[in-house]
Parts: structure tokens; C-alpha cells; sequence
């Protein structure tokens, strides 16, 4: 905790006995509060968007919708731009300087549910990577640093404005990079002149020190005046660094603007509530308590990507099976709903009446601009024995009655007591490792919506894309580089599959070959098949029996662990096995004689050890391996055009 913090922490509690006495002073000093909210990008709601309805509608309520679930305040999304962003790649609304289509991907249309359901909704946006025209070149390394950028990401805005009515109030500069601080003035310059009254955010997890920013803006009055927020990423991970003084002396806002309920490192625990819903009560009072963080941004919204892409079960909620309408509202999305539903962005912190109790647990108290409510989270998820607090009310707060909710083990999100101040104080007793709200709001609400039961993916599983709109991607398929989008087929009538991505895009981090995958991890002895029109040099290729698809465990890993059966259109062909740290084994390989301006079928079957390679309805090759034994599938190709059809996958 700050020193400033603490001292008003202390100033303000009292402990006697078994009783804490906190003053709820209304003028009291503290920051603004600005909001919570979630991260949409690295393609973590890519599935949500192939939800049926009514269920498709009530995650979005729970999610956005006020006095539902988890209320949130702000919504952060990529701008895609055709690479992998962590779980997948987002579609580019410009891939060159003359192309223009926003209706591509989903974060449009999730930005477009949750200002219907939140029309005060605050929304971000932050690039991961950039296509290749926009890029320019430093230091012998390829950048989006450049002019072309700042048109780039001022269009995505004004795009949202044009064709969905969408206001961006927020932009950053490039998700966990190193920053540049010409870019960053030339794009405040670019909003400027444009009239945007967007404001910039810096520097989102910049590698090495993430608060160095603030040195630079103490340095350099233009910077200071380009740059509204400072945002950094988990900032409590692993003990985390204290907020500097340096950071305060910019008297800019301090905004957690990606975290998550982790300890640090290793997979994401459970959102649920004896796991991440107690650790994320923590982050949010922490935040504020310890960094004078205003603003938290949970990665993702919603995992609504498949269980064998990195870091999965990131989500406030679970919602990857959208063949099922299956859905899990976590103990994450109550965590949240505890602070949301009863205190708004633009409310204030009362800096002394928040602070830690003497024996584990911690509140932050904060007031309306008017000082008419004021509420007060407070949480004992350490403490090992009830807590009595006394609060008095000063400064022009008052209450005739103050609403207390809680969430533990056996509560969810309950409304337990209405406690009326005698003289202008009220005491309660709080249970050990819990989460409470008082209020003297009204408005909170608990949805009652529930999922159908869970169903594995269907098969056999067929797709000729002919039911998909042109320039879409098919249901269920997650692109994980580059993009499969349907267009009208070639030399042939209909519709079809094909990889569109010719320019290789300006990384971020891992930057695989194009594939896109689906079906269910459990999946053992099933056979899968697609035709193939070759139209570029770029191969084709059909994978099975994917057991893991994390980018991140092996950086120059091209493909997923699984087995490959790839065609070049020369005739070569080569059957292999790869596997996450070891090297890739070369199961069977040859060449045949095809004509690469027709149509061909290629084929993938497993049964046990046995592995069977087809070309046109005729082997290829047979061969035993025990490398993968279950998994999804994936279409592949290189960076180039290519188109499938008449995808089948059947037991």
C-alpha cells in the first residue's frame, strides 16, 4: 500500500476488541473510479458469435446487461489484423490501404450487443499485430510503428462511428511492445485533427519496466500531453512492483488494463468461486488499495475458445461448445457483479475508508459525485473467524438504509440484510472468506437464465459452405493464422473454403503457418477428408488427432501437435507427426503425378496405431505411430491462396 493510503487507512479504522470502527467520510480524498471491465481479443470470443439463440443472448446478459451478472463497465477489443493474437487470429477490416469491410469478425458485433445492453458502456481498442502494407522497418525489424498505422487504427474508430454508432473513448498503442513515443504523438495528433475524442492509453504491458512511460512523461510535455492513461498489464503477478512515485507525480488515471484472478505464471485456475472468485476479489480492492489502480481489465470476457489453445479458461464465464448452447456462469462473473452493480465510473474512492483489516480481508469505500450513495466492497477471503465493523457516516453521507449482498462457499450473489444507521452508524458481522457489498443503491439483480446440458461435437460432421455468407468464416472453425473465409469456389459452382491471407501480417508473438481447427479434443478414431484447389504454390494440408494447439509452448513451432498429411501442387507429399519440443518425425513421404488446376481429395484416417494417408480415393500411405492418440482437426496451408470444400469428418 502506498504510504498516502495507508496513513488515511489507519486515520480512518479503529480496532477494539473484536470490532473495526471506520469513518465513511464524504469528503474524503481519492481517485475516480473508472470502471471494470474485460479484454475481447486474441480471439478469446471467437466461438461465442456461432451461440444459438436464446442462449448466444443470455451470456451477452450476463455479461453486459446492468443488475444481471457481472455488469461491465468497459470493453476492451482487438483491432485484427490477420495474425495470431494468442488463441487465434482476428480478421483485418483493411487489408490493404484500399480494402474496406467491417462487417469481417465478431468484435464489431460484441462491441454493437454490449452498448445495447450498456449504452453508457465504455469502449477500447488495441491493436496485437498489423497487416504487412501498414508496416515500416527499424533497426533491420519489421514495425507498425509508422503513419500508415495511425491511418490504420483512426479508421477502425471512425468506421465504428460510421457503421455501427459506436463511440471509442479509448486507444492503445501495441499490446506488450516496447513503445514509440513519435508514434504516440503523431496519432494524439491524427485524433486531434480528426476530431476524435478518443484518448490514448500507454503502454499496455511494455516488456522490461512498464512504468518507465512515466519518466518519459515527466520528461517531455508533449508526451504528457499525447498521452491521457497510463495502463499496465497483471500488475500484482508474482508480487508485482509498487506503484512509483513517478507514476503519481503525472496525475494521470493508473489503470490495470489486463489482468486476471491468477497468482502468477503457470495455467489459469478456475473461475469458480472457492479459486478464481476468491482471488479476483482480491485483485479488485488490491488494484486500488496497493497500486491506485482505477481501472481493472479482466482477460477474456468469456472463454470462448477451444480447451487446447494457450491459456485456456481465461473468461469471467465459460462458453466454447456453442453446438450444445452450453454455457457455465463462473463464481468470476459474482466477483465482479460485487463492485459493478453498486458503484459507476465516475464515482469516487474515499481514500479513508479503504484500506486492509487488522486480521486479513480488505474494503474500498467510494461515493457518488453528488455524495447521495456510496457503497463499500469489502472482503475477509483470508480471515479464519468472523469480523465485526462499525462504520459512521460523515461528510454529507447519509443512509436510511444500507442493503448488504454476499458471496462465499454457500452463498451466491444474496441479497442477506437491510441494516438501518442508528445515529449515523451501523455495524455488521461478517463471516470469514467472503465477499460483501453494502449499498445504499438499489438496482441489483442475480440472472436466473440456465444453460442446456453440455453435448460433444457432433459427428460425423460435414460443411460445404454453401450456407455460409460469402467473406464469412464458417461456423465453429478458429482461424489460427491467417484467414478462411468463404468465397465462390474455383472451377467449380458453389461456394468454398479458402485461406485469403497472401501478405504475411506484422507480428506480435508466435506466428505459426495458417490453419483452422475444430471438433472435440476426445475424439480418437475418426477420419477426416476435404477437397483441395490449388491456387498458388502454397501447399494444402488436412491435420487430426490435434492434442494441443498453444502457440506459446513452442515459438517456432509452424503446426500444432498432431499428425499432417500435407500436398504441394507439384506432387510432393509427406505425411508427418509434430510434437511440442521434439523435433518433427517424418512418418511416410513420395511424390505422385496431379494436376494442380483440378480438384483434389485428400484424406486423413485413424484407427488405434494405424494411420492412413489418401489421395483421390487412393492410399498415399499406411503407417503405425502412438504420437497422438486423440484431438481436433485442422485445414492448414501456407501464406498464400488456397480453397477446401466439402469438408467430412466421420467416426
Amino acid at each position: 500500500m502506498s504510504a498516502l493510503l495507508l496513513s488515511l487507512s489507519l486515520s480512518g479504522v479503529v480496532a477494539n476488541g473484536q470490532q473495526t470502527n471506520v469513518v465513511l467520510d464524504g469528503t474524503s480524498t481519492g481517485r475516480v473510479f473508472d470502471g471494470i471491465g474485460a479484454v475481447s481479443a486474441g480471439a478469446s470470443s471467437r466461438l461465442l458469435i456461432d451461440y444459438p439463440e436464446p442462449q448466444r443472448s443470455q451470456i451477452l446478459d450476463y455479461l453486459f446487461k446492468p443488475g444481471y451478472g457481472a455488469a461491465l463497465q468497459r470493453l476492451k477489443v482487438e483491432i485484427g489484423a490477420d495474425v495470431n493474437s494468442t488463441d487465434g487470429s482476428e480478421p483485418s477490416h483493411m487489408r490493404t490501404a484500399t480494402d474496406h469491410d467491417s462487417t469481417r469478425g465478431y468484435e464489431w458485433w460484441l462491441m454493437t450487443e454490449a452498448h445495447k445492453r450498456n449504452p453508457q458502456i465504455i469502449l477500447e481498442v488495441l491493436p496485437w499485430g498489423a497487416p504487412k502494407w501498414v508496416g515500416s522497418n527499424s533497426g533491420g525489424k519489421e514495425t507498425l510503428y509508422s503513419t500508415k498505422m495511425v491511418d490504420y487504427v483512426t479508421d477502425f474508430i471512425h468506421t465504428a462511428k460510421r457503421d455501427y454508432s459506436l463511440d471509442i473513448a479509448y486507444a492503445g498503442i501495441w499490446n506488450e511492445t516496447a513503445y514509440d513515443l513519435n508514434y504516440i504523438k503523431e496519432l494524439h495528433s491524427r485524433f486531434k485533427a480528426d476530431h476524435l475524442p478518443t484518448r490514448i492509453v500507454c503502454c499496455d504491458g511494455n516488456p522490461g519496466d512498464q512504468w518507465s512511460i512515466a519518466n518519459d512523461i515527466l520528461k517531455d510535455a508533449n508526451l504528457a500531453a499525447s498521452i491521457d492513461i497510463i495502463g499496465l498489464h497483471y500488475p500484482f503477478w508474482d508480487g508485482g512492483v509498487p506503484t512509483p512515485d513517478a507514476a503519481r507525480k503525472t496525475d494521470k488515471p493508473l489503470w490495470s488494463s489486463e489482468d486476471q484472478p491468477n497468482g502468477g505464471g503457470g495455467p489459469f485456475v478456475s473461475r469458480n468461486w472457492p479459486n478464481g472468485g476468491r482471488i479476483l476479489a482480491h485483485v479488485y480492492n488490491n488494484n486500488y488499495l496497493h497500486g491506485s489502480l482505477t481501472a481493472t481489465e479482466i482477460w477474456s470476457p468469456v472463454t470462448s475458445y477451444y480447451d487446447n489453445l494457450a491459456a485456456p479458461n481465461s473468461g469471467l464465464m465459460y462458453a466454447n461448445t456453442p453446438w450444445s448452447g452450453h454455457y457455465d456462469v463462473q463464481g468470476t462473473i459474482w466477483a465482479t457483479a460485487h463492485t459493478t452493480q453498486f458503484a459507476q465510473p465516475g464515482w469516487q474512492y474515499l481514500d479513508s475508508a479503504s484500506g486492509n483489516l487488522p486480521e486479513k480481508g480488505s474494503y474500498v469505500s467510494l461515493r457518488s459525485p453528488n455524495r447521495k450513495d456510496w457503497s463499500v466492497v469489502l472482503e475477509t477471503i483470508d480471515a479464519k473467524s468472523p469480523r465485526t465493523v462499525s462504520f459512521r457516516l460523515a461528510g454529507g453521507l447519509d443512509a436510511e438504509v444500507v442493503h448488504i449482498w454476499e458471496t462465499n462457499g454457500s452463498r451466491t450473489f444474496e441479497h442477506v440484510a437491510d441494516v438501518k444507521p442508528v445515529n449515523g452508524t451501523l455495524s455488521y458481522t461478517f463471516d470469514p472468506d467472503s465477499l460483501y457489498s453494502l449499498t445504499t443503491t438499489i438496482g441489483q439483480g442475480k440472472g436466473s437464465a440456465k444453460p442446456p446440458a453440455a453435448k460433444q461435437f457432433p459427428l460425423p460432421y460435414a460443411d460445404n459452405f454453401e450456407k455460409t455468407k460469402l467473406g464469412h468464416t464458417p461456423k465453429y472453425l478458429a482461424d489460427q493464422d491467417g484467414a478462411f473465409e468463404v468465397r465462390d469456389c474455383n472451377g467449380r459452382s458453389g461456394h468454398c473454403l479458402e485461406q485469403v491471407i497472401s501478405d504475411k501480417p506484422i507480428p506480435w508473438g508466435p506466428f505459426p503457418d495458417p490453419f483452422t481447427l475444430t471438433g472435440d479434443v476426445g475424439w480418437t478414431d475418426y477420419s477426416v477428408a476435404a477437397d483441395v484447389r490449388f491456387l498458388s504454390e502454397a501447399p494444402a494440408a488436412i491435420m487430426g488427432r490435434i492434442d494441443a494447439a498453444d502457440v506459446f509452448w513452442e515459438d517456432k513451432a509452424r503446426l500444432p501437435s498432431a499428425y499432417v498429411l500435407q500436398v504441394k501442387p507439384d506432387g510432393t507429399w509427406e505425411m508427418v507427426s509434430t510434437q511440442y519440443k521434439k523435433p518433427t518425425e517424418t512418418l511416410a513421404s513420395g511424390h505422385t503425378t496431379i494436376d494442380h488446376n483440378q480438384w483434389h481429395r485428400l484424406e486423413l484416417s485413424f484407427h488405434g496405431k494405424q494411420i492412413t494417408a489418401s489421395l483421390d480415393g487412393k492410399p498415399l500411405a499406411m503407417v503405425e505411430s502412438s504420437a497422438h492418440s486423440h484431438g481436433m482437426f485442422a485445414l492448414a496451408t501456407g501464406w498464400d491462396h488456397i480453397q477446401f470444400d466439402n469438408l467430412l469428418v466421420k467416426p
